[in-house]
């Protein structure tokens, strides 16, 4: 007999495999895709392992193979392994992360009635209503039955129906998600016959066919004709012509506004770190670089000519971007380069252009992919290179759900599976990629100087505006007047200026002036921010809204303050200041649409705007040459946030919107406005001083015995109820304390318990944990968590 440990798309399957008997008419592969019977469903499964033993005395047969071929190509298996053991997670929640977009399938509960005939007098109202919906219709899914009473409610009503031989439960697969795309075309039968006696209508589309020198969409051909299917038919009928359904892919690229460009020009430093990049791919064995090079040092070519050099070795590679956002501008550079190699993958992508561009992945197609954080687990092959822009940024942490995995982390593990080579550029690197390259783990490879718009360029000239010191000579406006000087000056110079502001919306806050109540989100423990498009206030985290009100809830007061800023009100405000100059505005707020960042991006560009004000999507590796000015209206914003990486994060984004500036013949200058213009963090951006803000922040980071010097787990547990919440927090610290006295582990520490940072979230409390030391996964795997907590391995914040 042959046995399958298979990965069961249940969760209740938790971290663990379940064996199954291979029937001998099946073919089953590892990697494969298959139907497995679990409990009373049919759920789709992925195979990890054959093995001529299970690894229970009992099992089932599988049922089917889905597809003929192994969705997981060798690598991803152990992959998927490794995240769902190190992460914490559900090991079907790591496989689904490298399936086909579109693949996974539900069971539906679908509740008939039985023959059973009973009196419905002993049934409670909502069980008689409940019986009465499914005798009318013969069967309902429950999906319909928990709209009408609730999700929680209609389960149980059924469950009770069920045992009393009323209801019958039997489930079914929900429909397929996505297909391939089949087009009807139109093709001629025989070239050569002479032309019959036809029509007017008939005698036009023949000949039209006649020119073509394949078959064309019949979408195409009855546009360029004024042509009726009735007419088309009639010459399918005397075998003149035939009908045929082709399958098309839906390409997200368009390749056709896109020139070929060549190989620059290299640097001596960029040659040099082409060259050791070079030869760790041509020796075949997995390896880890820094690219530390300044904003403008041509990190960018590097990547590129390093691919050439992967293809020329006959790999392929990954490109990895922080934002979708960045995304268009990425593929017209790599595009240009590898013209039709590159493939591109993000969630803003319909899901028949993901499921299409998967596909032509894995067949070899591409020899590029460029995306966001899920590009990791493209299912490219003969992969020899992956390359992280950005490296440091926190998006490259999935956050959101589980699994909680870091993508760099993700990409070295791949590599060392597949011999690859991991590139990490930044010119701010994290903290703790920087310590391991200088400690040796990673290769460091610096690209000290510029090279726009030229080789040597010197970095923009950056001026600190003490905000107290305006305050104090009688400027209330949000502009110094060092910064409204210098965009009247950049205006009228011909340039273009970018405002930053790391917050969206109009007012952050609204606040009564008579009895100081500030309007709450009712879901979440923070304050509603108003937008003045809409006139309306939102929540930030759930995305709750009510309107603007005209007095105050509790006393009633009409004196209704709007305090704060965000990238509205900022846009407002710019309006104000300088009239004449145009305005765009790019932030998550307008970028609602699938080409909202390519259209905002391409009309600065084109020149359609003097001055651009946006959130962190204009911070990052954006390359203007027209722009000569940036303005930081708010550069403390995020630098006392209770947060260890606070500091550093905002020393980051500061020298990354700086290095938007100076990039074209005309210079460039940054300016930003803060009320800490002593700290630390703001001198080093200022200074475009990474080593000097690195010893400062490492030589913190020792003493507090943070990372890189340990490693954190933060365990979040949430609950509709306050106290309930905060004793499940202290029940599970005190278990947590008596497992590591009783393991003997000495070097980890629990911090907490605590409120969380949001201490209320989507109508949830929360309380956190965090625990410190090293081999936390191989300790928290054993835990048994009820439901409601949340463990994140490695956080890249702790609010």
């Amino acid at each position: 007999m042959r046995y399958a440990e298979v990965s069961v798309n249940s969760p209740i399957a938790r971290r663990r495999t379940f064996s199954y008997t291979i029937p001998d008419n099946l073919a089953v592969e590892v990697g494969q895709a298959v139907w497995v019977p679990f409990g009373e469903k049919t759920l789709q499964g992925i195979v990890l392992e054959l093995s001529s033993q299970p690894a229970v005395a009992e099992t089932r047969e599988i049922i089917d193979v889905i597809g003929p071929e192994p969705v997981l190509s060798p690598p991803y298996v152990p992959l998927a392994r490794w995240i769902s053991e190190h992460y914490l997670s559900p090991l079907f929640e790591a496989v689904a992360l490298m399936l086909p977009p579109g693949f996974e399938r539900k069971a539906n509960t679908i509740i008939s009635t039985t023959q059973r005939v009973q009196d419905v007098a002993s049934l409670t109202e909502v069980q008689r209503q409940v019986l009465a919906l499914v005798l009318a219709q013969g069967r309902v899914d429950q999906r319909k039955l928990e709209k009408t009473l609730g999700k929680k409610k209609a389960p149980t009503i059924v469950s009770q129906l069920v045992r009393q031989g009323l209801l019958s439960r039997s489930y079914e697969l929900g429909p397929v998600r996505v297909k391939p795309k089949a087009e009807l075309y139109i093709s001629l039968v025989n070239r050569h016959t002479e032309s019959p006696m036809l029509t007017a209508k008939q005698a036009i589309l023949f000949e039209f066919m006649r020119e073509q020198p394949s078959p064309v969409p019949w979408a195409q051909a009855r546009e360029k004709t004024g042509v009726t299917r009735a007419a088309a038919e009639a010459l399918v009928r005397k075998g003149l012509v035939a009908f045929q359904q082709i399958e098309v892919k839906r390409e997200p690229i368009s390749f056709t506004d896109i020139s070929v460009s060549s190989p620059l020009r290299l640097t001596t430093a960029q040659e040099l770190a082409l060259k050791s990049i070079a030869d760790a791919i041509n020796a075949g064995k997995p390896a880890v670089f820094l690219l530390h090079g300044v904003t403008g040092s041509g990190k960018t070519e590097v990547y590129m000519q390093s691919l050439a050099e992967a293809v020329r070795s006959a790999r392929r590679g990954i490109v990895l971007v922080p934002e979708i956002a960045l995304t268009p501008q990425t593929i017209e550079r790599f595009a240009s380069r590898f013209p039709h190699r590159v493939a591109v993958l993000h969630s803003q992508l319909s899901l028949g252009e993901q499921f299409d561009e998967w596909h032509r992945i894995r067949s070899g197609e591409f020899d590029v992919v460029i995306g966001p954080r899920s590009a990791i687990f493209a299912p490219q092959s003969e992969l020899g290179l992956i390359i992280i822009d950005e490296e440091h940024e926190w998006t490259y942490k999935q956050q959101d759900k589980s699994p909680h995995y870091h993508t760099r982390d993700v990409a070295i593990k791949l590599a060392e599976l597949t011999g690859a080579v991991v590139v990490l550029g930044s010119a701010t690197p994290d903290v703790a990629t920087y310590y391991k390259a200088l400690q040796g783990d990673y290769k460091l490879l610096e690209l000290p100087e510029r090279v726009v718009p030229s080789a040597g360029a010197p970095m923009p000239q950056v001026e600190v505006v003490d905000m107290r010191e305006e305050l104090k000579a009688g400027n209330r406006s949000l502009f110094s007047r060092s910064l409204a000087q210098a965009v009247n000056e950049a205006v009228a110079g011909g340039g273009q200026v970018i405002l930053f502001l790391n917050r969206r919306g109009g007012a952050t806050f609204v606040q009564c002036r008579r009895c100081g109540f500030v309007l709450r989100c009712r879901h979440c423990d923070v304050a509603l921010t108003q937008h003045i498009n809409e006139n309306i206030l939102t929540c930030h985290q759930c995305n709750y809204k009510m309107p603007v009100p005209q007095v105050c809830p509790r006393c009633s007061s009409r004196h209704i303050k709007f305090l704060g800023i965000g990238t509205q009100k900022l846009e407002q405000e710019v309006g104000y200041t300088f009239p004449r100059a145009r305005r765009l505005r790019w932030d998550s707020d307008v970028t609602g649409r699938r080409s909202s960042h390519e259209e905002i991006l391409g009309r600065f560009c084109n020149r359609e705007a003097e001055i651009l004000i946006g959130t962190q999507m204009v911070a990052k590796g954006l390359d203007i040459p027209t722009v000569t000015l940036v303005g930081v209206v708010s550069a403390g914003t995020g630098l006392h946030l209770p947060d260890f990486r606070a500091g550093e994060r905002t020393f980051q984004l500061l020298s990354q919107v700086a290095g938007r500036a100076g990039r074209g013949e005309l210079g460039g200058k940054v300016i930003l406005q803060t009320f800490s213009p002593e700290h630390y963090c703001i001198q080093a951006a200022a200074g475009h001083d990474y080593a000097a803000f690195y010893e400062k922040e490492i030589t913190y980071r020792r003493q507090l015995h943070n990372p890189p010097f340990t490693r954190l787990a933060l365990l979040v547990y949430a609950h509709t109820n306050e106290v309930r919440c905060q004793r499940e927090t202290e029940r599970m610290k005190d278990w947590l304390v008596a497992e590591t006295e009783a393991r003997g582990i000495s070097d980890i520490s629990i911090i907490g318990p605590a409120p969380a940072y949001l201490h209320r979230l989507r109508g949830r409390y929360r309380w956190q944990l965090v625990l410190r030391g090293s081999g936390l996964s191989v300790f928290l795997s054993s835990v048994p968590f009820p439901q409601g907590w949340v463990m994140d391995i490695d956080p890249v914040s702790l609010i």
